[in-house]
Protein backbone atom coordinates (compact mmCIF):
# COMPACT_ATOMS: atom_id res chain seq x y z
CA UNK A 1 0.00 0.00 0.00
CA UNK A 2 1.08 3.30 -0.84
CA UNK A 3 1.61 6.37 1.49
CA UNK A 4 -0.24 9.53 0.49
CA UNK A 5 2.77 11.95 -0.29
CA UNK A 6 3.13 15.36 1.53
CA UNK A 7 1.49 17.13 -1.20
CA UNK A 8 -1.62 14.87 -1.62
CA UNK A 9 -1.78 14.99 2.22
CA UNK A 10 -1.69 19.14 2.26
CA UNK A 11 -4.32 19.10 -0.76
CA UNK A 12 -6.74 16.86 1.18
CA UNK A 13 -6.47 19.22 4.36
CA UNK A 14 -6.92 22.73 2.09
CA UNK A 15 -10.35 21.05 0.52
CA UNK A 16 -11.39 20.10 4.00
CA UNK A 17 -10.71 24.07 5.89
CA UNK A 18 -13.18 26.31 5.28
CA UNK A 19 -12.09 29.41 3.50
CA UNK A 20 -14.24 31.84 5.85
CA UNK A 21 -16.27 31.10 9.25
CA UNK A 22 -20.14 32.66 9.60
CA UNK A 23 -20.52 33.56 13.09
CA UNK A 24 -23.50 31.09 14.26
CA UNK A 25 -25.54 33.91 15.38
CA UNK A 26 -25.84 35.30 12.21
CA UNK A 27 -28.87 34.88 9.38
CA UNK A 28 -30.16 36.96 6.80
CA UNK A 29 -32.91 38.62 6.78
CA UNK A 30 -35.37 40.24 4.80
CA UNK A 31 -37.53 43.20 4.28
CA UNK A 32 -40.11 43.78 1.71
CA UNK A 33 -41.25 47.24 1.02
CA UNK A 34 -44.73 46.91 -0.90
CA UNK A 35 -48.12 49.14 -0.86
CA UNK A 36 -45.87 51.82 1.21
CA UNK A 37 -45.44 49.76 4.28
CA UNK A 38 -42.06 48.22 5.46
CA UNK A 39 -42.44 44.55 6.52
CA UNK A 40 -42.00 43.65 9.31
CA UNK A 41 -41.53 46.95 10.32
CA UNK A 42 -39.61 46.56 13.35
CA UNK A 43 -37.45 43.23 13.43
CA UNK A 44 -35.29 42.16 16.01
CA UNK A 45 -32.03 40.12 14.80
CA UNK A 46 -28.36 39.15 16.21
CA UNK A 47 -25.17 41.36 15.57
CA UNK A 48 -23.53 40.00 12.57
CA UNK A 49 -27.35 39.87 10.56
CA UNK A 50 -27.36 40.92 6.84
CA UNK A 51 -30.54 42.38 6.17
CA UNK A 52 -31.81 43.02 3.00
CA UNK A 53 -34.91 45.43 2.13
CA UNK A 54 -36.47 44.10 -1.62
CA UNK A 55 -38.81 46.75 -3.15
CA UNK A 56 -42.08 44.87 -4.14
CA UNK A 57 -44.39 47.89 -4.76
CA UNK A 58 -44.74 49.22 -8.23
CA UNK A 59 -42.83 52.93 -7.69
CA UNK A 60 -39.62 53.35 -6.32
CA UNK A 61 -38.42 53.65 -2.31
CA UNK A 62 -35.47 54.33 -0.67
CA UNK A 63 -33.85 52.76 2.77
CA UNK A 64 -32.55 55.90 4.74
CA UNK A 65 -31.36 56.96 8.11
CA UNK A 66 -30.08 59.90 9.71
CA UNK A 67 -27.61 58.48 12.19
CA UNK A 68 -26.90 54.74 11.37
CA UNK A 69 -25.14 55.15 7.83
CA UNK A 70 -28.08 53.54 5.78
CA UNK A 71 -28.22 54.98 3.21
CA UNK A 72 -30.09 53.52 -0.45
CA UNK A 73 -30.47 54.54 -4.09
CA UNK A 74 -34.07 54.61 -5.11
CA UNK A 75 -34.71 50.95 -5.47
CA UNK A 76 -37.08 49.94 -8.94
CA UNK A 77 -39.51 47.24 -8.21
CA UNK A 78 -37.78 44.48 -7.74
CA UNK A 79 -34.34 45.85 -6.67
CA UNK A 80 -32.46 45.25 -3.68
CA UNK A 81 -30.57 47.05 -0.61
CA UNK A 82 -28.29 44.92 1.55
CA UNK A 83 -26.67 46.24 5.15
CA UNK A 84 -24.80 44.13 7.52
CA UNK A 85 -25.54 45.53 11.35
CA UNK A 86 -22.14 44.97 13.85
CA UNK A 87 -23.03 46.71 16.59
CA UNK A 88 -26.03 46.20 19.18
CA UNK A 89 -28.42 48.95 19.20
CA UNK A 90 -31.80 50.03 17.69
CA UNK A 91 -31.16 51.42 13.67
CA UNK A 92 -34.68 53.75 12.62
CA UNK A 93 -34.77 53.98 9.04
CA UNK A 94 -37.26 55.71 6.52
CA UNK A 95 -37.73 55.67 2.76
CA UNK A 96 -36.25 59.37 1.85
CA UNK A 97 -38.92 59.52 -0.87
CA UNK A 98 -41.81 58.60 1.47
CA UNK A 99 -40.66 59.93 4.91
CA UNK A 100 -44.24 58.62 6.55
CA UNK A 101 -42.73 55.07 5.90
CA UNK A 102 -40.73 53.79 8.65
CA UNK A 103 -38.91 51.07 10.43
CA UNK A 104 -36.56 49.88 12.88
CA UNK A 105 -33.84 47.30 13.16
CA UNK A 106 -33.26 46.10 16.85
CA UNK A 107 -29.90 44.61 17.21
CA UNK A 108 -29.54 41.80 19.91
CA UNK A 109 -25.26 41.79 21.01
CA UNK A 110 -24.60 37.89 21.39
CA UNK A 111 -26.11 37.30 24.20
CA UNK A 112 -29.28 38.30 23.35
CA UNK A 113 -29.46 42.11 25.28
CA UNK A 114 -29.14 45.16 23.43
CA UNK A 115 -27.90 48.60 23.88
CA UNK A 116 -29.94 51.57 23.16
CA UNK A 117 -28.50 53.84 20.63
Amino acid sequence: MMKPSYISRWAAAAVAMPLFVVPANAEDMTIKIDNFVFSPQTATIKAGTKVTWVNEDDIPHTVASTTQGLRSKALDTGETYSFTFTTPGTYKYFCGLHPHMTGSIVVEGTTGSNTPR
